[in-house]
């Protein structure tokens, strides 16, 4: 099934990563964590599909979408920066496995979060955050998408991890084993994987060396 959505709001909630709220298709169903593809209804793009998870509560009557723009491509990302209100947009039924299966962390490196966000706010709508931890890897302070929102969701268990601290007081480097021994003491619980593919394979290796175990790793097929 495909729908059209049309472009409601857009503004940015970092210097590169922008929020869009379109119309919801009344046929559209999805979990939070379930991405759709979407595609600009323009002759030389609508072709061009690429996927996309809704950041928002389920049962909003409108649909979130938080994307990271990349100039640099001059692909997808990029037309969506430009649109305006009024745009069309060409949208998938929902699909994907990383959705939710109960308390544990959540480990996200840069746009990876997206998938994590609209689950982290059902289970803030639902004062159900006992018991669930955030990692979230960035370049620098300033590409922390919703950096205040998920510290008040989750206070101390919210963990911010930058590559380039820039007088941040946030630590310097990379999510690695040694990095995840010395934050999480243990490792019998769920792990909510999503960012880059190397990203991927390093936090699932280093889960695995520690411990936990592959029914409980949560990764998008």
């Amino acid at each position: 099934m495909s729908f059209e959505v049309e472009v409601l709001l857009t503004e940015f909630v970092t210097h590169d990563v922008k929020r869009f709220v379109v119309n919801r298709p009344e046929a559209l169903e999805y979990q939070p964590g379930q991405g759709v593809t979407l595609a600009v209804d323009e002759p030389e793009w609508v072709k061009k599909k690429r996927p996309f998870t809704p950041t928002n509560l389920g049962n909003a009557r409108v649909l979130e979408f938080t994307i990271k723009g990349y100039p640099e491509r001059k692909g997808v990302t990029h037309r969506l920066h430009s649109l305006q209100p009024g745009a069309r947009l060409r949208m998938s039924d929902s699909f994907g496995s990383l959705t939710y299966h109960g308390p544990g962390w959540f480990i996200a490196g840069g746009a990876g979060i997206t998938p994590m966000m609209a689950m982290l706010r059902k289970l803030a709508a639902e004062d159900a955050l006992d018991g669930h931890g955030l990692i979230f890897a960035n370049r620098t302070a300033a590409d922390i998408i919703c950096e205040k929102e998920f510290r008040h969701y989750l206070g101390d268990r919210c963990l911010y991890l930058c590559e380039e601290a820039q007088g941040m007081p946030y630590p310097e480097g990379r999510v690695n084993k040694d990095f995840l021994a010395r934050h999480i003491d243990d490792f019998d619980q769920r792990f909510y994987v999503c960012g880059p593919p190397p990203f991927n394979k390093a936090v699932m290796t280093a889960l695995g060396e520690l411990g936990a175990k592959p029914d409980a790793l949560v990764l998008e097929a």
